[in-house]
């Protein structure tokens, strides 16, 4: 499983935090930090998250490239993801750096 924030709809609301916290986390009032690639046993947390966002900025993929659920629409939005793997990705109105 592979998570993509959208920052251009990203607005903070914590959300995702409060409903997967081994998966995301705020980092002030407006960094999110969140694992690119959570654990699977985290699936069903990580799936309510992206369906609470407010804005629909969380897209969760399968490791075959199959989106769950279609949180993002077509289009020119940028998504931040972490190189493969486990790193944790910080996503800001800015920009994104890896932790």
């Amino acid at each position: 499983m592979r998570v993509v924030v959208d920052l251009a709809r990203c607005q903070g609301y914590a959300q995702c935090a409060f409903l997967a916290p081994g998966t995301f986390r705020m980092r002030g009032e407006e960094a999110l930090m969140f694992h690119s690639s959570p654990d699977e046993a985290q699936r069903d947390q990580v799936l309510r998250a992206a369906a609470a966002c407010p804005v629909q900025a969380i897209l969760v993929e399968r490791l075959d490239s199959t989106a769950i659920p279609p949180a993002m629409t077509t289009g020119t939005a940028r998504a931040a993801t972490a190189a493969s793997g486990t790193a944790t990705t910080a996503a800001t109105a800015t920009g994104t750096a890896a932790v």
